[in-house]
């Protein structure tokens, strides 16, 4: 059974993506994205096995043009001929009805990028405001008055607005009805980075832009009765991905709107601060309740992704993936030297998921600390260790030399052990 949380999920409507359905209560879903040029199908076709076979629940694969879209129906085939089924989307950007409609036909959800869809340019008003505007760092009340009376002389006419706004529907309606017809799901995904000039000019580069965006979007999936959708408002900054999720969600709940948000930190880079940046973002919504699917974008193999994910799920509580260790940072009352015996337990028993296992340096403070693990491995004095079962003492005086195999003893007995 996974672990009670004691903050409430956002009810959300279910989107089925194949053979995974996230939101509605279900588990927050894994997802990543293959690095491989879509027209090497084999080489795409070995990247999403192993991605799968790690625990990449939704795999997605970038469709530029039509002849990347053609490609899916290959790859497809031949990922369930090899191997099973696994869930994939393809990735449309740029001007994308005719490549989504294709698309439509062989992978399991197309995403769209609102900002990008439709391209229509009017002179060199996006330019303008967006190089006045950037992402509000650094702004003064006189920069700050300097941009709105740019944002007000190009402005759009409400005929502007509205030719536009028909221009969207007109090129989005045949998608829209394409994923219907073949029973696709959706997904509307906002980048802060790429806003179309019309938001842009509207709202700025700015949370509520993104916001404003993927509504319009979901107003016409709605329109034309398409609910099999869940969206994303992705930047690569923490401050703004985690304002415009928060916005989208209060947004949509004002509309009537409950569709599943799927969280990332866009362009996180890589490495350690990577791979922080993108836990600051996405943990900290999951622990406010929002978002049913994750992915951690790193600048990587992508199967160094997955680990992370998994790893942020299990922090929060989320998903139970891996045995939890509890330990002590040690300091200088711990019997024993607390890293390696750590990792000693760890080798022993990270089989066993589901289980918690503390692993205490000293009688002080780890039986207080450790109560909520289902096993203690505490270090006690004249190099002896004890265990416990939760609260309770179980075995004293055990020497440290032992200590591990008393452990599986102590699961076996309870019944809890697996041979690896």
């Amino acid at each position: 059974m996974p672990p009670e949380i004691s903050y409430p999920r956002r009810k959300t409507k279910p989107c089925r993506i194949g053979n995974i359905t996230m939101g509605n209560g279900h588990p927050v879903v894994v997802q990543s994205m293959i690095t491989e040029e879509t027209r090497n199908v084999e080489a795409c076709v070995e990247q999403i096995i192993d991605l799968h076979k790690i625990g990449c629940e939704i795999v997605r694969v970038t469709t530029p043009t039509l002849g990347e879209a053609s490609c899916l129906e290959e790859i497809k085939a031949k990922v369930n001929e090899l191997y099973q089924d696994v869930p994939m989307t393809a990735d449309v950007h740029h001007q994308g009805t005719k490549i989504a409609i294709e698309a439509a036909k062989y992978v399991d959800e197309i995403r769209i990028n609102p900002g990008l869809f439709v391209f229509k340019r009017h002179g060199s008003r996006g330019a303008e405001i967006g190089s006045e505007d950037g992402d509000m760092r650094g702004r003064t009340e006189e920069n700050q008055t300097s941009v709105e009376a740019l944002r007000a002389q190009l402005a759009y006419s409400e005929t502007e607005w509205n030719e536009e706004l028909a221009a969207i529907e007109e090129e989005f309606v045949p998608v829209v009805e394409s994923c219907k017809k073949f029973d696709r799901a959706m997904r509307v995904g906002v980048n802060h980075g790429s806003l179309s000039e019309r938001i842009l000019i509207t709202y700025g580069d700015t949370p509520r832009g993104m916001v404003e965006s993927a509504l319009e979007y979901l107003r016409i999936c709605e329109k034309h009765e398409y609910y099999n959708l869940n969206i994303s408002a992705k930047a690569s900054r923490v401050p703004v991905m985690l304002q415009a999720n928060r916005l989208m969600a209060e947004r949509m709940d004002s509309e009537g709107m409950n569709y599943p948000l799927h969280l990332g930190v866009t362009e996180a880079g890589d490495g350690q601060y990577a791979r922080i940046k993108s836990t600051a973002g996405i943990a900290t919504l999951l622990m406010e309740g929002i978002g049913d699917t994750i992915r951690v974008s790193l600048a990587e193999d992508p199967k160094n992704e997955i680990p992370v994910c998994y790893e942020i799920l299990q922090a929060t509580g989320l998903r139970k993936t891996q045995v939890e260790y509890i330990a002590c940072p040690s300091c200088g009352r711990t019997k024993f030297d607390l890293p390696t015996v750590l990792n000693e337990v760890r080798s022993a028993t990270k089989h066993l998921v589901g289980l918690d296992i503390a692993v205490m340096g000293c009688i002080v403070n780890g039986p207080g600390e450790m109560a909520d693990a289902d096993y203690g491995y505490v270090g006690a004095a004249g190099g002896k260790i004890t265990l416990y079962r939760k609260r309770d003492v179980v075995k004293t005086g055990i020497p440290q030399e032992q200590g591990v195999e008393e452990l599986i003893g102590l699961l076996k007995a309870d019944g809890v052990w697996v041979e690896n």
